[in-house]
């Protein structure tokens, strides 16, 4: 199959907004496909992708990958903001953030949900040398339907107690039905329903739980998932990469 790969260009006649790459991406630990750590091919995916601001999932702690975060901010030039948590089985994982611009405020959000394992979001606010800041959530929901419907109330309710400003919510949803509520009270927030391509697994992709949404309504313009050779084999999930203008 021929690589699907799509160009996020700046959006005609908008001299008042600024247009952006966004991507998310659950990078698996930096575990690729054929079960290797190779922190080197997340490196050149996010290379390829070459977005301003991404959001990463499963990324693996400085204890159990002594320098992969300082590395990946060396290798990419990136600003970085990791929020890791401790999981109760196997390795601990979390979200980071990946930022062209400077990040102003970090808040890390509790999103545990009785006595599954420890999930979170990452909630910043990154300068674009405009007023105001953009708004960057990035998470990743947990297994179970209860518990992410229990997570996106809380997520929405914090979104929506604070100061309104653009807003981008990114992230390994864990949700593939398309009706479910956690679906439907975004997409009721966001006020519209962005495409979702399929993403997991990622060499022949049939979920569609990577997502994208941004806020004011209108202002994402482009959904696609980045599925060159190199992506296929760095993570078992695709990319989601986004154009949107604010």
């Amino acid at each position: 199959m021929a690589a699907e790969r799509a160009d996020y260009m700046p959006i005609g006649g908008a001299t008042s907004a600024t247009a952006l790459r966004v991507a998310t991406w659950n990078i698996h630990g930096a575990v690729g496909t054929d079960g290797r750590y190779a922190p080197a091919r997340i490196v050149g995916v996010l290379k390829e992708i070459d977005a301003d601001v991404v959001a990463l999932q499963e990324v693996a702690s400085e204890e159990a990958h002594t320098s992969f975060l300082a590395d990946l901010e060396r290798d990419t030039g990136y600003h970085v903001v990791a929020g890791l948590l401790r999981q109760r089985h196997g390795s601990d994982f979390g979200n980071a953030i990946l930022s062209k611009f400077p990040v102003r405020s970090v808040e890390h959000l509790d999103l545990a949900v009785d006595h599954y394992e420890p999930r979170g979001a990452l909630d910043c606010c990154i300068d674009l040398g405009l007023r105001p800041l953009l708004r960057v959530v990035a998470t990743h929901l947990g297994l179970r339907p209860g518990e992410r419907r229990e997570q996106v109330r809380r997520i929405l309710a914090k979104v929506e107690c604070d100061s309104p400003r653009p807003t981008l919510l990114m992230g390994d949803l864990n949700e593939w039905y398309l009706w479910g509520r956690p679906l439907r009270w975004l997409h009721s927030h966001f006020r519209e329903m962005p495409a979702a391509p399929r993403t997991f697994p990622a060499h022949r992709p049939v979920f569609a739980l990577d997502r994208i949404w941004v806020s004011p309504a209108g202002s994402l313009r482009q959904v696609a998932r980045h599925a060159t050779p190199l992506a296929r084999s760095a993570s078992d999930h695709l990319p989601v990469v986004a154009g949107i203008v604010v």
